[in-house]
């Protein structure tokens, strides 16, 4: 018997503890998945995949193939131990049909199956079962092949043997219901994101993707953990010295951290526990940043960088173009919420600070010239820092008598109430005019911008203050910007960005879009921000008339009647429009278009943002390359 059959023997139906059957899942879908739209659907792919990251942490899966297949299913395939299909005590059941039909039964809650796990709650897998049409489970274990088949959660017969088999392991499929879900189509690069963060926070195993409705695969394998991740994020940026790894086993469990400086002004940190991405931080976080400022600031004195009478560099200082991954495992993992967004456990802050303290603090030592550029990087940030302070209390300053400093270029509206007012961020005085004319002025605002904003990537917040553009729509919106922001005091509810259909307006309203990711994210987080989407064709014949926003709604209304092929009119911008089309396309909310900007990948939003307003000019280059035959309404 070799060392992985000796492992599986102790992996059994007495190992799934069971706490409560499984009701109201198909009913109340969004207290389990939290969503019924394109995350919540994606939700169910993680499930299954995080029950076979599960096995590679607990050393026993090599190889997981996730496969999205052309009936619309997906399917979930590893090397593991496979589930056991041993009677269960409790319900009588195969361990197996327990794990898919009732809630809270796995191998996670203290039965001995897992040392340390991601999927805390237990929900997993069946939910995955009750939210399908249909689900088929292929076991491989103690040398046969095991299958059962599911419809909306419920066994459609006994488990059976189908087969034999020497290897392990276990293989999910299933297809999501139409009737639970707003579409059931899943996304290749929602997939492949986050497939590949899973295989950078474990080590030596191979995730592969295989998508058979368009034929696309990749693979994934990193030796390096998660310093392979930290150089994967700053790819599109200029590093200060070479990616700190930290890999260290202690009392507390496992901690994994790997952090690089770089040119940007921007932090970017990643934490997790148990694989787990937790959004919110929790102690992991808490103990890394205190350990960081401790490590420059105490290195700063001991080197003379900093002077008796200086001040102590803050948090915010000695972050500021950090990115870090912190991974931590731990065998009883206290996630605070449902969505176990925030680590709870006191005593991995403490872990986490002794370790990236003494081993920070051994780097910069050991490497005095990376040690001095990134205490030279977080001393400017200080100095940045101050001169901020002294532009953001103007900007405040000016913006604080509600109402009566805005500023003069903004054509407010005469509703207070922010909930029913709409503020337009127009390109150009041109279309700002046509905008101000045709507006509904009971709850529609107009702020005319004169040109292309400061890029705010590559530029600090003591500069960004000072841009009269970027002032103006601050004082406009009464929140503030960065430490001080207050979204509770925002004057309304829709802030649409609309700018000309051309290569100029989206690279304005990229530039808009990079300030309120970067300095006003609780804007977007809100939902509060939208991007307007005005016509690019008028198409006219005798009394017949249609505004068309894309190429394909021109050519088809010229396919249903050819006369309009006769007088196509292209606005090439928002000035070309009067006032009164200006409403009834754009502006009109019983007619117009409009798209509300989300942030459903954070990482992702980060490394677009790097990419196209960032100083590196290749990445930029090589991706307007790699999608110009996308490109349309180029205004040449």
């Amino acid at each position: 018997m070799d060392n992985k059959q000796a492992q599986n023997s102790t992996y059994s139906a007495e190992n799934i503890q069971v706490l409560e059957g499984l009701s109201a899942v198909r009913k109340r879908p969004g207290m389990y998945i939290g969503t019924t739209d394109t995350a919540g659907l994606h939700h169910l792919i993680w499930e299954v995949v995080d029950n076979a990251i599960d096995e590679a942490m607990a050393g026993y899966c090599k190889n997981i193939v996730v496969t999205l297949h052309k009936d619309g299913g997906c399917s979930v395939e590893d090397d593991g131990r496979g589930i056991p299909v041993d009677k269960h005590s409790k319900t009588g059941k195969s361990a197996l049909e327990t794990v898919l039909t009732v809630l809270h039964a796995g191998g996670k809650f203290g039965g001995g199956g897992y040392k340390v796990s991601g999927g805390l709650h237990g929900v997993g897998v069946s939910v995955v079962n009750a939210l399908s049409t249909e689900l088929k489970a292929t076991v491989k274990r103690d040398g046969n092949v095991y299958e059962q088949v599911y419809h909306m959660g419920a066994a459609e017969a006994e488990l059976q043997t189908v087969g034999r088999d020497k290897n392990t392991g276990t293989t999910i499929w299933f297809k999501p219901d139409p009737e639970i879900f707003e579409h059931t189509d899943f996304d290749f690069d929602i997939v492949i994101n986050r497939l590949r963060q899973q295989a950078y926070l474990t080590k030596g195993v191979t995730i592969n993707l295989v998508d058979e409705r368009s034929g696309r695969k990749h693979q994934f394998y990193f030796e390096g953990g998660v310093k392979s991740y930290v150089q994967h994020l700053n790819q599109n940026k200029e590093g200060i010295g070479e990616v700190v790894y930290i890999d260290r086993d202690t009392e507390e469990g496992h901690i994994e951290i790997a952090l690089q400086y770089s040119n940007s002004f921007q932090e970017q940190i990643l934490t997790f526990a148990n694989n787990i991405h937790t959004i919110e931080g929790g102690m992991h976080l808490t103990g890394f940043k205190s350990a960081l400022t401790r490590t420059v600031n105490n290195y700063a004195r001991k080197n003379n960088l900093l002077k008796e009478k200086e001040g102590n560099l803050t948090a915010d200082d000695v972050r500021e173009g950090l990115t870090a991954v912190i991974s931590v495992k731990l065998g009883d993992p206290q996630f605070e919420g449902q969505t176990k967004s925030k680590l709870g456990n006191a005593e991995m802050r403490t872990a986490v600070e002794n370790v990236f303290y003494e081993t920070f603090t051994e780097y910069m030592e050991e490497h005095p010239n990376e040690g001095k550029n990134i205490f030279a990087k977080c001393a400017l940030a200080a100095r940045a820092r101050l001169a901020a302070r002294a532009a953001r209390d103007t900007v405040i300053r000016k913006g604080a008598l509600d109402g009566m400093t805005l500023p003069g270029k903004l054509a407010d509206c005469s509703s207070k109430n922010a909930e029913d007012s709409e503020l337009f961020i127009v390109e150009g005085e041109s279309a700002g005019g046509s905008a101000k004319m045709g507006r509904n002025r009971e709850f529609q605002a107009i702020l005319p911008l004169k040109g292309k904003i400061l890029n705010v990537e590559q530029a600090r917040m003591d500069r960004i203050l000072s841009n009269a553009e970027i002032k103006s729509l601050i004082i406009a919106l009464g929140i503030g910007i960065g430490e001080v922001m207050d979204i509770e005091k925002i004057r309304y509810h829709r802030i649409v960005i609309m700018t000309d259909a051309d290569v100029d307006g989206e690279h304005i309203r990229t530039l808009l879009l990079t300030l309120f990711y970067r300095y006003m994210r609780p804007v977007i987080d809100k939902g509060f921000l939208f991007v307007a989407q005005p016509p690019l064709y008028k198409l006219v014949h005798g009394k017949k008339m249609r505004y068309a926003f894309t190429e394909e709604e021109k050519d088809r209304y010229i396919a249903e009647y050819p006369d309009f092929a006769k007088n196509v009119q292209r606005y090439k911008g928002l000035g070309e429009m009067n006032p009164d089309q200006l409403w009834e396309t754009t502006m009109d909310p019983e007619q117009r278009t409009m798209y509300r900007i989300t942030i459903e990948d954070a990482e992702e939003a980060d490394r677009t943002f790097d990419m196209l307003m960032g100083s590196e000019v290749m990445p930029r280059k090589k991706f307007i390359q790699a999608h110009a035959k996308k490109v349309e309404n180029l205004d040449v």
